[in-house]
This record gives C-alpha cells, sequence and structure tokens, in this order.
C-alpha cells in the first residue's frame, strides 16, 4: 500500500514539474523566458515550448498586435498666434523587439502606452506652437501629423530604443478651449440674429412696397371701372332719353300720363311709406282723377 502510494506521489510530482517546464506562446503574443531575472530568450513563433522549471526560469508575454493610445488629457495648447485650442488624437503602434522594450521601457504595455502619451503630447505641443489655427484645420494638418509622427519616432528609436513602432498618428479634434468657444459662439449667435434681423426688417420693407403697390394699382383699376362704368351709364341715359323724347314726342298727353305712373311708383316703393296730400287741390294725382271733372278726386288714393 505504501509503495502504491509513493508511486502516485512520484507521478503527481514528475507531471507537475513537466507541466512546469511547458508553455505555450499564442500567435498574438511575444514569449519572454526570463532566467533569475534576466532575459533569456525571446519567442516569437506561436506554439509549445519548454523551459526550466520556476525559479530557475519564468514566462511573461507581451502583446504582439497593434495597439492604439488616445489622448488621455485635453490639456490646451498655444498656437502660432497665441490661441489656446484643445487637441484629440490617437497613436497606432506596436512592440516590435521585446527585449529593448523591457529594458527601457517597461514589463507590460501599460508602460509604454504612459510614456508614449508623455512624449506625443510634447510633439504635438511643439508643433502646434509653430502653427496658426488655420493650418490646424485646413489641409496643413496632414503635415503636422506627419512631423508629430517623425519626432516621435525620432525618439522611440534613439540613444536607448524602445523597442516599438509607431504605425500613425492621427488628430480627431481640434477645438477652442471651452471659454473661447462659448464666446465664439455667443459671437456667432448674435451674429446670426442681426443677419435674422436685417433679412426681417428688408423682408417687412419689400412686402410693404408690394402692398402699396397692389393698392395702388387696385385704386387705379376701380377708378378706371368706375370712370368707364359712368361713361356707359351716360352714354346708355343718353340713348333712353333720346328714345323717351322721340316717343313722348309722339304723344305728349301720354307722356304726362307715364310720368305720373312713375312718380307714383316712387312714391308709394313701400307698404309702410305714407303720403298725406290733398287729391282734390294737388296736381299730383291729377292722372287718377276722372278726365270730366277736374275739381271731383274721382278714385281716392291711399
Amino acid at each position: 500500500m505504501n509503495r502504491i502510494g509513493f508511486i502516485a506521489s512520484t507521478i503527481l510530482v514528475a507531471l507537475a514539474l513537466l507541466s512546469s517546464t511547458l508553455f505555450v506562446v499564442d500567435q498574438r503574443q511575444f514569449g519572454v523566458v526570463y532566467q533569475l531575472g534576466q532575459i533569456k530568450n525571446v519567442i516569437t513563433e506561436p506554439g509549445l515550448n519548454f523551459k526550466m522549471p520556476p525559479p530557475f526560469q519564468n514566462v511573461s508575454y507581451i502583446d504582439k498586435r497593434l495597439l492604439t493610445l488616445s489622448s488621455l488629457e485635453a490639456e490646451p495648447m498655444l498656437t502660432a498666434e497665441k490661441q489656446r485650442v484643445v487637441i484629440d488624437w490617437y497613436v497606432r503602434w506596436r512592440v516590435t523587439n521585446p527585449s529593448e522594450y523591457i529594458r527601457n521601457v517597461g514589463l507590460d504595455e501599460n508602460a509604454g502606452a504612459v510614456q508614449l502619451n508623455r512624449v506625443v503630447r510634447n510633439a504635438f505641443q511643439e508643433n502646434v506652437n509653430k502653427r496658426t489655427v488655420r493650418d490646424l484645420i485646413s489641409v496643413r494638418r496632414e503635415a503636422l501629423m506627419a512631423d508629430v509622427q517623425r519626432e516621435v519616432l525620432a525618439v522611440v528609436k534613439g540613444a536607448k530604443p524602445w523597442g516599438v513602432d509607431i504605425v500613425d498618428v492621427r488628430i480627431t479634434r481640434v477645438d477652442y478651449v471651452e471659454a473661447i468657444t462659448e464666446s465664439v459662439y455667443r459671437r456667432m449667435e448674435a451674429e446670426r440674429k442681426r443677419v435674422a434681423n436685417e433679412l426681417r426688417s428688408t423682408g417687412f420693407a419689400e412686402g410693404e412696397k408690394i402692398r402699396a403697390d397692389a393698392d395702388r394699382q387696385r385704386e387705379v383699376t376701380v377708378a378706371n371701372a368706375y370712370r368707364d362704368a359712368q361713361k356707359i351709364k351716360g352714354e346708355g341715359d343718353a340713348l333712353a332719353a333720346a328714345s323717351y323724347s322721340e316717343a313722348f314726342g309722339r304723344d305728349p298727353q301720354f307722356a304726362q300720363f307715364y310720368r305720373s305712373l312713375d312718380a307714383y311708383k316712387q312714391s308709394f316703393n313701400k307698404k309702410s311709406d305714407v303720403l298725406v296730400v290733398d287729391p282734390a287741390s294737388s296736381d299730383f294725382f291729377k292722372a287718377l282723377r276722372s278726365s270730366g271733372s277736374p275739381g271731383n278726386p274721382g278714385n281716392s288714393t291711399r
């Protein structure tokens, strides 16, 4: 029984030692083998590898993929005309030499990101100081990004190379600081209101002009129409008077009788009309009296 337990313990210890000597390097990583705190080997190809068991040798991993570093602080920068602007940027970078990276930067990607952020920010500050705001927002911003990338590469590949490569540097936003932005916005708002008020005033003046011209044309049109109507009416009245005159000239008594009937019609236009007159003493009702008795009223009128 003791022999079986010894064999089992031996097998377990052997498996533990074997597992401590095996490690797998992923295709997205570098494998760095340390021996007593010193870099013994850097494995760049993925697969199963062997090492001595701890504490003689240990393994750490560094990401070999393309990494992105974005601006961590919105610190204002001064342009050539002393304008304070805020620039947001990002950098695409990767570790190319793990040994140099570990010796000169740090043991992981975070250490490189912190130091790279400082270098990129300083490069941006130096290049922004040489350019105006117009340069930053125009096509010259491409030259700015190229200059920053060149300066950052000069630092990371200098006397103590970092073992990294800077693939790209890009600007995502260029803006004034908040105080200036608010002031610019207020000026723009005031300018837009001024233009809007000017357009309203111009439109109101044009509207009044159009309305006045329309009123004038209406008055002229109505006056011309009234003139033509009166002219036509006068001509009609003249023709009617000529016709009446010709007709009445043929029979004066009939003309007098017709005028009397027309006067009666005008005098008693409504049922409520009242006319107080003596038919016997008035020539107004002469047509209603009998022709043989001028003093006799004949038919009475009510």
